[in-house]
């Protein structure tokens, strides 16, 4: 069970409601939706409820958030494949639901979605994608070794690795705290209190 109230607009005070705008009408919200952003009651979904907890750092964590899905190098299938790495290290339910549903939608097949839940580069990735998802791994282990770094280079260069690491920064962090308020998926949630209903 979740440990957080929802906070809904109606409730938030001037700094909550601006960061509330903020992601609510942000580029999360522009085009196709693939998970909700925000519930029936207007409430955010997610992590991002909780970023309402205290808007200065909450703004600072979504424009971070906002900067790794909008505006790296970083192709989308590869963005993606990455994001379903650290949801697999961190076994966040939330993670990945989200993110297979965006993964679906740049081109990420059942099989690869299959492989990334388990942890695994799917062997379908192609050799521009592998190193990429080689880094991730690396990543999520805590560091790339010399000869890692060096291959990295060779082959993504630095920015890149530079992008990596701050996408597997940032949603560790989204892991960690949706773990901390116990925050799962709708359907789990909606699963969650069938059950007690059923007690």
């Amino acid at each position: 069970m979740t440990r957080l109230e929802r906070l809904r607009p109606e409730r938030l005070n001037e700094e909550q409601r601006a960061l509330y705008d903020s992601i609510a009408g942000g580029p999360r919200a522009q085009g196709p939706q693939h998970f909700a952003l925000t519930a029936p009651d207007g409430s955010l979904n997610g992590p991002f409820n909780a970023l309402l907890l205290s808007p200065p750092l909450g703004e600072a964590l979504q424009s971070v958030g906002a900067a790794v899905r909008y505006r790296t190098t970083l192709t989308p299938r590869v963005r993606e494949a990455a994001i379903l790495l650290v949801a697999a290290a961190w076994d966040s339910a939330f993670e990945r639901m989200a993110h297979e549903s965006v993964g679906r939608s740049v081109g990420l097949t059942e099989e690869e979605l299959s492989a990334l839940a388990g942890g695994s580069v799917p062997a379908t990735i192609d050799e521009q994608e592998l190193p990429f998802l080689e880094v991730t791994q690396a990543l999520l282990r805590g560091d790339l070794t010399d000869e890692e770094w060096e291959h990295a280079v060779a082959r993504i260069c630095e920015a890149a690795v530079f992008e990596l690491s701050t996408l597997v920064g940032y949603y560790a962090t989204l892991a960690l705290q949706l773990r901390v308020f116990r925050v799962d998926p709708p359907e789990r949630r909606a699963n969650t209190m069938e059950d007690h209903n059923d007690e």
